[in-house]
């Protein structure tokens, strides 16, 4: 039971060097999930506010239109 087997350095090794060295250190990862949290919400908020901003036509409206151009289709004739 007093000994330890090569998967437990192997497993404690990694977590030193996640820990303490290298470049992929604890801060570093999560600053970048951070950034990455931060661009996910702003692409959904962009996302939310085009949609806010494309407001459907009426039949009304859509009707008014074709009409327009339909008048000015006949004066380019004219």
């Amino acid at each position: 039971m007093g000994g330890l087997s090569i998967w437990h350095w192997i497993i404690v090794g990694a977590v030193v060097f996640i820990l303490f060295g290298g470049k992929f250190k604890i801060s570093d990862v999560m600053g970048d999930v951070a950034k990455g949290i931060k661009a996910f919400k702003k692409g959904m908020s962009e996302d939310e506010a085009a949609d806010v901003k494309e407001t459907p036509k009426t039949l009304q409206h859509q009707a008014a239109e074709q009409v327009d151009q339909q008048k000015s289709s006949e004066t380019k004739k004219i």
